[in-house]
């Protein structure tokens, strides 16, 4: 007697006359929760093959759920099995309650019938517990199909923290920005290199927690590298040059993409692009700056590079801009920066009245060494996260493309280096 059979004998006890179910929509829900039940693959294949020998597709708790095969048909319909082989995995499904013996006197399997044919009694393997176990079946594997999906997000976050961590300690190193970079690294290696090859979910999110406290700090860093450039820069472009009064739009109108901008500010916007990162950007940043991107990957999915070209190249057309204009981008900044830029305007597509116009001006100041995505990206992913308003966002992002500050009004310029994911940066406020 073990807990399985005796949970079995008891929910056929009290399972309802009424009580009917699909036996193979029940086996495949046994299939997926069969860790949880005990069952093994052979044994498995067994309760497929006495399933075949009930005659009906829905077993209902008012027939005869007995089936009587004889060993020979059995092990024909379970692919072969030899008689010790079958005999162990029998008695597993009768271990885990998947099946009930109901045995003559002699052990022979038979069914004895009455007046007109009606079986009145059966002996052999009762496959009540099907029916009486359904909705449990179910449940153990809608628990088990959530696990799976937690444990696939939880990899997902660990992956993602990685990738980043990695990406911006080589930035840090490549660009000399001042920090302990080797001591970062060693970190970073000390909880991968323990990390086992089989974990379980909990650890990967404990490893994942610390992994973010990390990235953290290795951000903040970068961060506030770019921010005493940017500083600098602003510093001294306001004793070079004498500013308009008036802000710039944030995007330049239909109209307004003939006119040539107002030229000072150029030697402080070059200082302010060759300040940021020359690495690119992670992904993970590109998609929380600008998700509605994600809706034109495959199945609403981007994970490399290349599903993002793909899905700007998508893009391309619903905006208006023109094959030339995009080729023109992808020689000036590179086939990922074109993909990031386009990502960008289709995120404020609403606010952008001529978008290959605007593509257009930013390819130029590019070429000239005046544009770069990485503030373009992160005013938007500020936007995301601080849900500020349009004018704040709008403002964010002229400063950062402009590198402009009015005379004696300077407005200091942020660079989110360091978080990928939503709720790590929702956490912090870089505005003072």
């Amino acid at each position: 007697m073990t807990l399985g059979l005796l949970a079995s004998q008891v929910a056929t006890k009290e399972m309802l006359a009424e009580a009917t179910a699909h036996k193979w929509q029940v086996f495949q829900t046994i299939r997926e929760a069969r860790e949880a039940i005990g069952a093994t693959d052979r044994a498995l294949a067994i309760l497929n093959a006495l399933l075949t020998f009930h005659p009906d597709t829905t077993l209902a708790a008012d027939g005869t759920l007995v089936v009587w095969p004889s060993n020979e048909l059995l092990k024909a319909r379970a692919n072969g099995m030899s008689p010790a082989t079958l005999r162990r995995h029998l008695a597993n499904l009768v271990t885990c309650g998947l099946i009930i013996r109901r045995d003559s006197p002699n052990g022979k399997r038979f069914a004895r019938k009455g007046q007109g044919g009606l079986i009145e009694q059966a002996y052999g393997f009762d496959l009540s517990p099907i029916v009486a176990r359904a909705e449990e079946f179910r449940e153990l594997a809608d628990a088990i199909r959530a696990e799976k999906h937690a444990f696939k997000v939880a990899k997902e976050r660990l992956s993602l923290c990685r990738r980043d961590i990695v990406k911006l300690i080589e930035t840090g190193v490549e660009e000399e920005v001042p920090g302990d970079w080797e001591a970062f690294r060693a970190r970073y290696r000390l909880l991968i290199d323990d990390l086992p090859r089989t974990v379980a979910r909990q650890t990967l999110d404990s490893v994942t927690a610390e992994l973010e406290v990390l990235r953290d700090e290795v951000g903040k860093a970068l961060e506030l590298f770019v921010k005493s450039k940017n500083m600098n820069a602003n510093e001294s472009h306001s004793d070079r040059h004498i500013h308009n009064s008036k802000p710039e739009p944030i995007y330049e109108s239909e109209q307004g993409l003939g006119e040539k901008k107002e030229e000072s500010g150029n030697a402080a916007d070059s200082d302010n692009v060759r300040s940021l990162p020359k690495r690119e950007l992670p992904l993970g940043i590109v998609l929380d700056a600008c998700p509605e991107i994600r809706l034109l990957g495959d199945r609403g999915e981007i994970r490399t590079w290349r599903d993002l070209q793909a899905a700007a190249r998508l893009a391309r057309p619903s905006l208006g801009i023109s094959s030339s204009a995009w080729e023109d981008a992808q020689v000036v900044l590179g086939v990922e920066n074109a993909a990031i830029t386009v990502s960008a305007i289709y995120e404020r597509a609403d606010e952008i009245g001529n978008a290959g116009g605007y593509l257009r001006s930013l390819t130029e100041r590019a070429r000239a060494g005046q544009f770069s995505p990485w503030p373009m990206v992160m005013a938007l992913l500020r936007k995301k996260m601080k849900g500020g308003s349009s004018a704040d966002a709008g403002a964010n992002v002229r400063s950062f493309e402009a590198g402009s500050a009015e005379k004696g009004d300077h407005r200091e310029t942020h660079f989110e280096a360091s978080d990928a994911l939503r709720r790590s940066i929702a956490k912090k406020r870089w505005d003072r």
